[in-house]
């Protein structure tokens, strides 16, 4: 089981905003190429992504499954990619101070991945979800500062009306 964490200089409410919208999804999932359908119902349990992953000409089609969703807490999701297995990948977010800990955990659950030696698989796991919680880490960031710009914005263009007034 793979296991990576990351400080984010933003609040867990921002990175739900970046799980709950799945077409981002292969913006921070390191593998996944395109979005071809989101349930209309995502993120809710049960909700799937339609996703592919690999490079053209080699794209497999597969889907991604909520299994629990508890913002901004937690958020499980079961990733198919046959023929290569199924994954369970668990995100653990908590608010520490005026920074979110992300966790980001990743097991095989079916399929051959199960099979793969677990330090062979750990190895290449932990490459790939270092750099997801890197791109998270910028997607959520920076939703964030332009959340916190257009709020200043806001409060300026209030100022400026009340002392013209």
């Amino acid at each position: 089981m793979s296991r990576n964490v990351r400080i984010l200089r933003c609040a867990p409410e921002d990175v739900f905003e970046v799980l709950g919208d799945g077409w981002l999804f292969p913006s921070w999932v390191v593998g996944a190429s395109r979005m071809r359908e989101v349930d209309a119902s995502w993120p809710r349990v049960g909700s799937r992504l339609h996703h592919s992953f690999g490079v053209w000409p080699l794209l497999i089609n597969d889907a991604t499954l909520v299994e629990e969703y508890d913002p901004p807490r937690r958020m499980v999701m079961r990733a198919r990619g046959w023929p290569i297995g199924e994954a369970r990948v668990t995100l653990d977010i908590k608010q520490r101070g005026e920074s979110t800990v992300v966790r980001i955990q990743e097991e095989a659950v079916a399929g051959p991945g199960r099979f793969v030696p677990a330090p062979l698989l750990d190895l290449g796991l932990h490459w790939r979800n270092e750099e997801t919680l890197h791109r998270l880490a910028y997607l959520a960031e920076g939703r964030a500062e332009a959340q916190s710009r257009a709020t200043t914005a806001e409060h300026e263009m209030g100022s400026d009306e009340a002392s013209t007034s």
